[in-house]
């Protein structure tokens, strides 16, 4: 019995994130930030850095896209997965590792603010704002809530790539003809 290769293309990327969190109880709040290109609610996440283990480069993460410090934890809450949209309209599968990220501070700038938009919410607010069934669940069952069955809506769909570059064309041109009428 021989070992077929995988391609590079077959292999799941794997990415690592931060799950923001403050208070306790009633008053437990979860961070979410919206991508940059489809606007819609994640977690801040990114690709493992070589120089930091993998719960520190989900801090690091936390602090490039939302300004944060904090207290991380040194085991994930768990993993769940996502078509990541590449720049070459592409779509690849990335499993994501989540560590909880226990809030202690918020900068004032960081090196991504105005490209992202921050909100603070509640743990089912959180858990319905997100696309993936399984980051939803993570959130869930981190923060000890239930979802009522009418509350759990079918994810929304993605924009396609298409859809992506189509958008980011049409900026272009308005942007580029609002310059022309001047």
């Amino acid at each position: 019995m021989t070992d077929k290769p995988v391609k590079q293309a077959e292999k799941k990327r794997r990415q690592v994130a931060a799950l923001p969190w403050r208070g306790s109880g009633a008053d437990l709040q979860i961070l979410l930030v919206s991508s940059r290109e489809t606007k819609r609610w994640v977690i801040p996440k990114g690709w493992p850095m070589k120089e930091r283990s993998d719960p520190a480069a989900a801090a690091q993460e936390a602090f490039e896209e939302a300004g944060l410090d904090g207290v991380i934890a040194e085991q994930p809450l768990g993993e769940y997965e996502y078509l990541k949209r590449l720049k070459s309209g592409a779509a690849r599968k990335v499993k994501v590792d989540v560590y909880a990220l226990e809030v202690t501070g918020e900068h004032a700038t960081w090196p991504e603010k105005g490209q992202r938009t921050l909100q603070w919410m509640s743990p089912v607010e959180a858990a319905l704002g997100v696309q993936e069934p399984e980051l939803r669940d993570l959130i869930v069952g981190f923060a000890g809530v239930e979802l009522p069955t009418e509350e759990r809506p079918a994810p929304a769909r993605a924009p396609t790539p298409v859809k992506v570059a189509w958008n980011r064309l049409r900026r272009r041109v308005t942007a580029l003809w609002g310059r022309a009428r001047r």
